[in-house]
């Protein structure tokens, strides 16, 4: 069969269970279609589970998550928030609207991740805090990195939306920071479309968050019978998610050791079958220290330059395949130059990432003979 007739396989395809469907007819009957519905609380516990988070408050998306932890830490204008430049925009943006200044640092160059030993030369009287992000799912130093931030009185965020499922020696990813923002985005291994949370590990910022969350008020305590009428009683937005969204969020939630073998399988499977490749063209493949444990977020590449990731891409397409890059170097682009700024010595890693690195499709409904194709289609590309 000529490679017209087949399928195109996709980047990305979300999976779906048994029991969304049945879960949103529940939500639908039931007549409980508003946030902190049933299905909002049974999956805030099973995210307390999984992540032995002290509280997991569901939110619209990781980018509110991530807001709810800026409004959490009190960041005024002229604060400063270390973070890396290779991330989403939601990273720095949540700290940003706050007027806090992000100072961008460079990533490592096997993993992506934070560059933990930029960390500390990057401090100054105005930081507050240090963002990671656990770049596909892989684990930052934060052993080093949680040291640096209680030797000078910083918080730590994670930005874990790759890493649910990920560890590092033998602690889940999202309970290493004073708060952790996920995402169910339909491109993460679980979804409900649009979707988030904020993990809580520190208790005392629980009480708080659940208002800032509720637009402002102790609605949540007046539901728990805490207090007789609840009032606005600070700043907050509304980032709590209909509980339909829960619903579809709860099944997926436990369907997550399914999802998560088909993913590390095809994952496993570019691993393995990609290594002579990779290391005849002078590729790179993703890097998992040890005492990490990944979820199979994302598998990518990094080619030599700019020309080979562009025509690695139109050669997977011209196969079926569609592949695509990532992100751009936040430090350079024009809001990273207006809003924030970069540490000393700039991100030359980061830069270069940005113009070589390749993620193929992964999805857990990628069978064998779909990875087989993709394999075949990238080893059939030679490096010019």
């Amino acid at each position: 069969m000529s490679v017209k007739n087949l399928q195109a396989i996709p980047f990305n395809h979300p999976y779906i269970s048994q029991n969304e469907l049945k879960y949103l007819t529940e939500a639908l009957n039931g007549r409980g279609t508003s946030g902190d519905g049933p299905f909002t609380h049974r999956a805030s516990e099973l995210l307390e589970r999984m992540t032995g988070a002290n509280r997991a408050l569901l939110t619209t998306s990781c980018t509110h998550a991530l807001e709810m932890a800026a409004l959490l830490l009190d960041l005024r204008p002229g604060d400063e928030v270390i973070m890396p430049s290779f991330t989403f925009v939601s990273t720095a943006n949540a700290f940003a609207l706050r007027g806090a200044v992000p100072v961008f640092l460079d990533c490592r160059p096997d993993t992506l991740n934070l560059d933990e030993r930029l960390v500390e030369a990057a401090i100054t009287r105005r930081t507050k805090a240090v963002v990671v992000v656990h770049y596909a799912g892989v684990a930052c130093e934060m052993d080093r990195i949680g040291a640096i931030a209680r030797r000078h009185g910083l918080a730590v965020v994670e930005d874990n939306a790759h890493g649910l499922g990920g560890s590092y020696r033998g602690r889940p990813l999202g309970s290493f920071g004073d708060m952790a923002a996920q995402s169910f985005h339909a491109t993460k291994n679980v979804q409900c479309g649009e979707g988030g949370a904020l993990l809580l590990n520190d208790p005392g910022l629980v009480a708080r968050a659940e208002v800032i969350r509720e637009k402002g008020t102790n609605r949540s305590q007046f539901f728990r019978g805490q207090v007789d009428k609840y009032r606005w009683v600070d700043i907050g937005s509304s980032y709590l998610p209909s509980d339909l969204l829960a619903a579809q969020l709860t099944a997926q939630l436990e369907s997550f050791d399914v999802i998560q073998a088909r993913r590390l399988a095809v994952w496993n499977a570019y691993h393995a079958e990609l290594a002579d490749w990779a290391a005849a063209n002078e590729v790179a493949q993703p890097v998992v220290p040890d005492g990490c444990v990944h979820p199979a977020h994302l598998y990518y590449l990094l080619l030599p330059d700019l020309a080979n990731r562009q025509a690695l891409i139109a050669h997977l397409s011209e196969r079926g395949v569609q592949a695509t890059f990532h992100y751009q170097s936040l430090h350079t682009a024009p809001a990273g130059m207006r809003y924030g700024r970069v540490a000393a010595g700039g991100c030359p890693v980061t830069e270069q990432a940005a113009d070589r690195l390749v993620r193929l499709p992964l999805f857990a409904d990628l069978d064998g003979e779909g990875t087989a194709r993709v394999i075949d289609a990238v080893r059939s590309y030679g490096v010019v």
